[in-house]
């Protein structure tokens, strides 16, 4: 096992993380409720609130293309961290699915025209289409590309970010097609 190195400061409300590598995080509150701004590390700022001496806590990391992050459903009970015990992995996909059907394939919604019109596959043919731009476009052509691409997650934050990637898809999909003027 590697050898660590953390250490922390504190200067009034504030208290500075540090790592080998320099300032890592600042962090502002204390046990209970704190929240966290990276300044040398992956990830956005993120909330804490916890109740003290149980173990138990519940955090929310704040994104600019997130802002509210993604409801989890009927997996809200579901640890927040990276191990998972066999099966809650597959309920938390089965909930995003669930939740993306919901929010942006309802009938009527936009997300349901563009797959009843073929809208995505028409966008996909478009040769001024950057690799980028088609490459999000993708996961959401068909119905089972995008539950595909959601089953292929490897663990709680990496079905999270693939949700959340076919939401932007869904965006950008409604975006173009609107600006071509296929969406009424």
């Amino acid at each position: 096992m590697g050898f660590r190195f953390r250490r922390s400061a504190r200067l009034g409300p504030l208290r500075f993380n540090f790592t080998s590598g320099g300032l890592s995080s600042i962090s502002l509150g204390g046990r209970g409720a704190s929240f966290n701004i990276p300044v040398n590390r992956s990830g956005g700022p993120r909330t804490t609130v916890g109740l003290p001496g149980t173990g138990l806590s519940w955090s929310l990391e704040h994104t600019p293309d997130r802002p509210g992050g993604i409801p989890a459903g009927p997996a809200a009970g579901l640890p927040n961290s990276r191990r998972l015990r066999p099966g809650q992995l597959e309920a938390l996909k089965q909930s995003l699915l669930g939740v993306l059907r919901q929010e942006l394939f309802a009938p009527g919604s936009t997300g349901q025209q563009l797959w009843e019109q073929g809208l995505v596959s028409r966008l996909l043919a478009d040769a001024a289409l950057g690799a980028r731009t088609t490459g999000l476009l993708a996961l959401i052509e068909t119905p089972e590309a995008m539950e595909s691409y959601v089953q292929r997650a490897q663990g709680q934050d990496d079905a999270k970010r693939r949700a959340q990637r076919c939401i932007t898809a869904v965006q950008e999909a409604s975006r173009l097609a609107a600006g071509r003027g296929w969406l009424a």
